[in-house]
């Protein structure tokens, strides 16, 4: 990871931290539980891969974070939700998410599923009230219908589906790769596509240009998950190694082989970047963020 970008990301994580704080309920505030485990799920842990793509994609933008904090927040509020009901009994039923126990275990089942329910609603209404959010009426509704789709059936709940039905089943790579650009990649896009409506004046070829490098990352993560939880150990992903093979899900080491996951992940790397040509090195965070996602850790 470059000084620059190591730079930018702890710049990030602790501007994300702080805005989180400040937008969730105390847990001070009836109903104690629900608030004490919303704040639980949400605050100091996780990468916070998708409020660092919307920080970029505004620096490049020439956007101030002041004015994408509001869209930083709403879209991990979306992302820990999904963790939250990834991570049920009915579904993947995990124990360990970002180093800690689970928000079914650390709580009860009934509170998970009430506090993903909640983080979901708190989103939308944070992208329809905060007052830091520079934008038009216009572009704000814009940036509601963008997070619907990426969290809906057409975006990530339709992936998990996808996922869910996939167990056992041995898919083509067009398959697969369908099943990650709505379960990963759609929010990880929306994350790139809200800032460019925090500005009236974004050219819209730039704005598409973004939409596509971000559709290469959200694969290129997905292709990396895939390979650590192959070669990570549970203690450095923080969550549970080698789950996806114990459940028999279809992963790309699975269907290319390992080096051919790696192929697959700094392809879409290379394309990531080649759709950064119209930019200068305001876009540098952008490109060493596409690097950082294929040779990380955890």
């Amino acid at each position: 990871m470059s000084n620059a970008l190591k730079e930018y990301l702890s710049f990030c994580q602790q501007r994300v931290e702080q805005a989180l704080e400040l937008r969730l309920p105390s847990e001070n505030i009836l109903p104690l539980k629900l608030h004490k485990a919303m704040r639980y799920c949400v605050l100091d842990g996780g990468k916070r891969m998708r409020p660092m793509l919307t920080y970029c994609t505004a620096k490049t933008l020439d956007i101030s974070p002041e004015s994408v904090d509001g869209i930083a927040c709403a879209v991990e509020f979306i992302h820990v939700y999904s963790l939250i009901h990834d991570d049920l009994p009915a579904m993947d039923d995990d124990d360990l998410r970002r180093g800690k126990p689970t928000c079914h275990v650390a709580f009860d089942e009934a509170t998970a599923i009430l506090t993903g329910d909640a983080l979901q609603a708190l989103a939308f209404e944070t992208l329809a009230h905060d007052q830091t959010i520079s934008a038009s009426l216009e572009n704000r509704i814009k940036m509601i219908t963008t997070l619907a789709k990426a969290s809906g059936s057409q975006g990530m709940v339709g992936g998990q589906a996808i996922d869910l039905e996939s167990v056992g089943r041995a898919l083509n790579l067009p398959e697969l790769e369908n099943m990650h650009i709505h379960k990963t990649g759609a929010l990880i896009r929306a994350s790139v596509t809200m800032p460019t409506l925090a500005k009236a004046d974004v050219d819209p070829e730039a704005a598409t240009k973004l939409d596509h490098y971000a559709k290469c990352i959200g694969l290129s993560f997905q292709v990396k998950d895939d390979i650590l939880d192959e070669e990570s150990d549970t203690a450095t992903l923080g969550k549970t190694q080698g789950k996806d093979r114990e459940n028999d899900k279809p992963t790309y080491p699975a269907l290319l082989g390992m080096s051919g996951a790696k192929q697959k992940a700094q392809e879409l790397h290379e394309k990531a970047i080649e759709s950064l040509d119209i930019f200068g090195a305001e876009a540098d965070l952008l490109r060493d963020l596409s690097l950082y996602i294929i040779q990380r850790d955890h």
